[in-house]
């Protein structure tokens, strides 16, 4: 038994004795009266404090409320003090069904009293689409519930309605037109997202498309996705986009060279390739005069450039460098 266990038994034990001591030499009313008591106190306690706040915050429904429970605690605490059993059931049942009245209307909260007693099919008929939705999709009728977000011009939700149902082209739709009304490319992401899960690989790399112009570090993906349904041209074009960012990225940070090597290999640019990889390799070489670990790097851009020799001689400086690395580690 670890510790916390032990000494929750303990704590129990403990009541359990002073219970059974206050009923042996008092008797069990004694108890009940110290329970309910202690209960009413504390609620009193409580619901006095809210009632201030809310009070002094001037807001009068909840000022309203905090003052009746208020009073209802302290009925509840008098009828323990006279013992009132009448009393004290009464204020019980009292909390206890404004508990669960409570719960119930948290259940659905942006749903009137009478919305919530009819049906998804009378509101649809009735034109409160908003609230149909909602009952509709509780109910798990995630289609018919789409159906009565768009209806209520509430796409997202209609679109979250849809991919519940599995529904996914007609949730990448969905997207498709809050990316064109809202002109946010978030959308266009997420159309492309679900164009993927329906298995039209078209119409999801052109969303992407749409996503990269203005993330442009997703080109790549782009031109990938084009290069699996067959589409050269446009990998190509995507490849070239992406060639364009990556050439702005490496004027700024070198490493990005190597990048700009790969795209102008898948584009067949061998001459241009080669050119970037030399600036790979420089820019490796400064980095381990600091860094020994890059000259991996060194010896990968000079295989590339056929320099067997110079890749060979980073090879050995890296070997080196680990060795090094081990030796202080044992």
């Amino acid at each position: 038994m670890d510790r916390v266990t032990a000494a929750i038994a303990v704590f129990a034990l403990t009541i359990l004795a002073v219970a059974g001591a206050i009923v042996y030499f008092f008797n069990l009313t004694t108890l009940l009266k110290l329970i309910f008591g202690l209960i009413f106190l504390g609620a009193l306690l409580i619901f006095g404090m809210f009632s201030a706040i809310t009070v002094y915050a001037r807001s009068l429904k909840f000022s309203a409320i905090s003052l009746i429970a208020f009073l209802m605690s302290g009925y509840g605490l008098y009828s323990v003090y006279v013992w009132n059993p009448a009393g004290i059931g009464t204020v019980i049942g009292v909390f206890i069904l404004t508990l669960v009245f409570f719960i119930w209307y948290i259940s659905e909260p942006d749903l009137s009293i009478a919305e919530r007693f009819s049906s998804p099919e009378s509101l649809m008929k009735k034109e409160n689409f908003r609230a149909a939705g909602r009952k509709f999709e509780k109910k798990g009728e995630y289609e018919k519930a789409a159906e009565a977000y768009i209806k209520a011009e509430m796409l997202e939700s209609a679109a979250w309605a849809y991919e519940k149902a599995e529904k996914y082209r007609e949730a990448a739709e969905i997207y498709e037109i809050l990316a064109k009304k809202q002109e946010d490319t978030y959308y266009w992401k997420e159309a492309y997202e679900f164009y993927k899960k329906a298995g039209d690989m078209r119409k999801a790399a052109e969303c992407l498309e749409k996503y990269a112009k203005d993330e442009p570090w997703f080109w790549e993906d782009v031109a990938e996705i084009y290069e699996e349904i067959g589409d050269e041209e446009k990998m190509r074009e995507a490849l070239k986009e992406a060639l364009e960012y990556y050439k702005k990225e490496a004027e700024e940070e070198g490493v990005f060279w190597e990048d700009v090597a790969k795209l102008y290999e898948k584009l067949d640019e061998d001459e241009l390739a080669k050119g970037a990889w030399v600036n790979f390799a420089r820019y490796c070489e400064k980095e381990a005069e600091d860094d020994p670990a890059w000259y991996k790097h060194v010896a990968e851009a000079y295989e590339k450039l056929g320099l067997k020799d110079r890749a060979e001689e980073a090879r050995k400086k890296y070997e080196e460098y680990r060795k090094q690395i081990t030796t202080k580690a044992e």
